[in-house]
């Protein structure tokens, strides 16, 4: 796709239904990609790491979905480890907040006493859910907050869990390389497969 210095909400609908996303660079402009190969999370074979289950058994945090959608993306956004620069700007921020207003974009936030200290978001089509970003403020908080995630996607049917590109973030998650090609047929037949993003008891 063409980059440009601004993106609405019916380009980055059609960019996720054939492949592509956006991110900014550091002078705000738009670029779009479509990486090959393409990290994705296989949905079905998922499975916590030995280190989190005792922290899941203990309950330290309170999960909701898509109660401060924009918050989460903020907190995203934020500089972290010393390094400023993000691809998360003002733009991306408001277009993909109204995105979620919409219902294609959510949020899976960790509380402890009401207090936000973690989350994930990402954009939902069909039976595909692209993950974008998480962040953490309390120790293994957006580790819970992703599992949760995978509870809704495996609970719900969802097909294709994207994540775009491979890093050490993911792979400790088991996201593997695929093909693009591979990608785009797993995205089209998930398109096809209509799911809801609820969390269930």
């Amino acid at each position: 796709m063409e980059n440009n210095n601004s993106i609405t909400v019916d380009q980055l609908l059609y960019a996720y239904a054939t492949g592509y996303f956006p991110m900014a660079e550091l002078d705000g402009e738009i670029q779009w990609y479509a990486p090959d190969p393409r990290a994705i999370i296989p949905i079905a074979t998922y499975k916590p790491a030995k280190s989190l289950r005792p922290v899941l058994a203990k309950g330290l945090f309170e999960i909701r979905i898509n109660q401060a959608f924009e918050a989460v993306m903020r907190n995203c956004a934020a500089p972290r480890g010393g390094d400023s620069d993000t691809w998360i700007s003002e733009e991306i921020i408001q277009v993909y907040t109204e995105l979620h207003q919409l219902g294609f974009a959510h949020s899976v936030e960790a509380y402890i006493d009401n207090t936000l200290v973690g989350g994930l978001y990402g954009v939902q089509l069909g039976a595909a859910f692209f993950g974008e970003s998480m962040f953490t403020h309390v120790s293994n908080a957006s580790k819970v907050a992703f599992h949760t995630l995978i509870q809704i996607l495996q609970t719900q049917g969802f097909e294709l869990l994207d994540s775009q590109f491979m890093n050490d973030n993911v792979k400790r998650y088991g996201a593997i390389e695929i093909s693009r090609e591979r990608y785009e047929t797993a995205l089209e037949a998930a398109l096809k497969t209509p799911c809801t993003f609820v969390l269930t008891a």
